[in-house]
């Protein structure tokens, strides 16, 4: 019997438990982080101290700013639950440490966090080799928006490898039909192409392409990857390795390499003219796709020649005053890899992207930047999508002033085996704004809180409206989803998602309307249901109930009863039976939540004697016209 009774015990406890850690987990839905962080702390008093309570207390915390709250969780959590815990929930853990300024404890489980790579693949978005302690409270605040399109000159063969000079665009293409075939990719031979552009809307438009000027410039054989001097008087191509007969030169292994050429532009005929082989090619590797320095004293190129760090290698040579060059230099490990590093670009803040499929990337040749030029220890970083694809992407070019770029990629969905896109960049920010108002009289509220919360559940910031209900969050970031949520004492909780879109400077409107919860002489709530002859009170109902809970609470002095009443299906002494048993267990949850129980001077039920419609015993009626009649009422006795 004893024992029994001991199960007895421990099913309702758990049973208690359960039902309050699904209240919790529903307030923590609605982002009610307060009201979730009171209720888990009560399950966690019963007894539940599991993973999930710890992680959704310290998340409660962490998603509220309150991080030394979230530290002191995330740390029960992660000591006991240290080998099954999640690398998310490590890397929160070790921001809050953080944020209290806890560095050595934190510099601990970053020890953790990396150790945890070795088996989860998930922990390397966390900690990165270059990983700095003191500035991972940093957010990634990109306000950029990118726009990529396809150009409307590619073909249905290879065009790649764009660079601007002035309001012309140089490249290679595979376009002229009338070329010998390369038996590689059946497609004519690369020849550099040039074509006008106007780059003064969104999307730059185009005129015809044409072959560069120049009796020598293309063969009939690949040329491509062009830089070209800000006088516009020296052009720096690639060309396959040909005899002094003009044809393919191999080496013993039958392989043509391709090779660097400087040409001078002749004035009078608008000709490229004096080519000249440069003299650190070397026969038997290729050198290719040259990239001027900013100052133009300096020429990077991809090479595969001996001494690098794998396939191809980035190098840089000295151009002397009399037009002369130094040795080559490799780039270094910083970027050099054991994979491809190729189509080098210096920018005009002298920003070195590239293009390599040595680290973990997207897949394939991937678009990289480096402040190595600048900054010797400078490490590489993926620019991301849009610009990187699971393809090759490559042949990056971007002008600063007009934030305005191209690159080449092989991505599905363009026209030929390599297409040419252009991109543009833009500051985008939008702003979110509207008016609270009271649900029933539609006057504004002044005073209300307005919560704006990011993607991941994070409050990012808050604000009271004015006397005139208003609140306006700006400088937000386009294309992200954000909620709104309003609240005040004695209102239901209003709550709105916007998506901000692409378009620069949007107003997001977004009003909200609180239902007040004290109308006349009652608390109003949403109909608190039951499961069919039961009286429990279910999760649903609870999450009702707590806005009863809120209410007295905010008024100390206030005293309630309580009125349930059923339908007319069932008999008429079932049914008074039945709503006194639901009222009363309605009354016992609201004292099981801190309210004394003086404050409830009675909780009875009336079962189906006070019917709001035409649906007595023996009146067919609808399932909806029956609820109508199954409520409770939470009338104000004193206030």
């Amino acid at each position: 019997m004893k024992t029994r009774l001991i199960l007895i015990l421990f099913t309702l406890c758990f049973s208690s438990s359960f039902a309050q850690l699904k209240l919790a987990d529903k307030f923590f839905k609605s982002y009610s982080y307060i009201k979730a962080i009171e209720l888990y702390k009560e399950v966690v008093k019963d007894g539940d101290s599991s993973l999930r309570v710890l992680t959704r207390l310290g998340d409660a915390y962490y998603n509220n700013t309150q991080t030394e709250e979230s530290a002191f969780w995330y740390g029960l959590a992660v000591n006991k639950y240290e080998t099954e815990i999640d690398s998310e929930y490590l890397f929160k853990y070790i921001q809050s440490l953080v944020s209290i300024k806890d560095y050595q404890k934190a510099e601990t489980w970053v020890d953790k966090l990396r150790e945890k790579q070795n088996s989860d693949v998930d922990a390397k978005k966390y900690i990165q080799d270059n990983f700095d302690i003191y500035k991972i409270s940093e957010q990634v605040d990109d306000r950029r928006i990118v726009k990529l399109y396809n150009v409307d000159f590619n073909t249905d063969k290879s065009d790649f490898g764009s660079f601007i000079k002035d309001n012309t665009l140089y490249f290679a293409s595979a376009r002229d039909a009338s070329s010998k075939l390369y038996d590689w990719n059946k497609e004519p031979f690369l020849d550099i192409y040039q074509i006008e552009v106007n780059d003064a809307t969104e999307t730059p438009t185009f005129g015809a392409s044409k072959k560069v000027p120049g009796d020598r410039i293309n063969s009939n054989y690949h040329e491509s990857s062009v830089a070209i001097t800000s006088d516009g008087k020296t052009m720096y191509f690639t060309r396959d390795n040909l005899t002094k007969r003009d044809r393919l030169d191999y080496d013993r292994k039958g392989t043509t390499h391709l090779e660097l050429f400087r040409a001078t532009l002749d004035e009078e005929t608008n000709q490229w003219t004096d080519l000249e082989l440069l003299p650190f090619n070397l026969e038997r590797y290729s050198t290719a796709h040259p990239a001027l320095s900013p100052d133009e004293k300096k020429l990077y190129f991809a090479s595969d020649r001996e001494g690098g760090y794998g396939e191809s290698d980035l190098y840089v040579v000295d151009i002397n005053d009399d037009g002369s060059f130094s040795e080559p230099r490799n780039l270094g490990s910083k970027i050099n890899t054991a994979g491809r590093d190729t189509f080098p670009f210096v920018a005009k803040d002298s920003t070195l992207y590239y293009s390599t499929d040595g680290f973990v990337n997207y897949g394939l040749l991937d678009i990289f930047k480096s402040d190595i030029i600048n900054d010797p220890d400078a490490e590489s970083v993926n620019i991301g999508e849009p610009f990187n694809s699971s393809f090759d992407d490559f042949a990056y070019v971007f002008n600063a002033d007009t934030q305005q770029g191209y690159l080449s990629s092989n991505r599905e969905g363009g026209k030929g085996s390599d297409d040419i896109y252009t991109f543009n960049t833009y500051l985008c920010e939008q702003t979110i704004e509207g008016v609270v108002r009271d649900e029933l009289t539609n006057e504004i509220i002044p005073q209300a809180t307005v919560r704006l919360i990011d993607e991941s559940g994070k409050v990012i910031a808050e604000k009271l409206t004015d006397v005139d209900g208003k609140y306006q969050f700006p400088n937000l970031l386009c294309q992200k989803p954000y909620t709104v949520v309003g609240s005040k004492d004695d209102y239901k909780d209003d709550q709105k998602t916007v998506t901000t879109s692409d378009e620069k400077d949007k107003v997001n409107i977004a009003d909200l309307v609180l239902t007040p919860l004290i109308q006349d002489n009652q608390i109003v709530i949403n109909p608190i249901f039951f499961d069919f002859d039961k009286w429990n009170i279910r999760t649903d109902a609870q999450f009702e109930l707590e806005n009863i809970v809120d209410v007295m609470r905010k008024h100390p002095t206030m005293v309630i009863k309580i009125e349930s009443h059923t339908d007319s299906r069932g008999g008429e002494r079932y049914n008074m039976r039945l709503s006194d048993r639901r009222a009363k267990s309605t009354r016992d949850y609201i004292i099981s939540r801190g309210i004394d129980a003086s404050r409830i001077e009675s909780a009875i039920g009336y079962g189906e004697s006070q019917l709001l419609n035409r649906c007595s015993n023996g009146v067919k009626c609808s399932k909806e016209e029956h609820q109508v009649n199954r409520r409770s009422y939470f009338y104000i006795l004193k206030e």
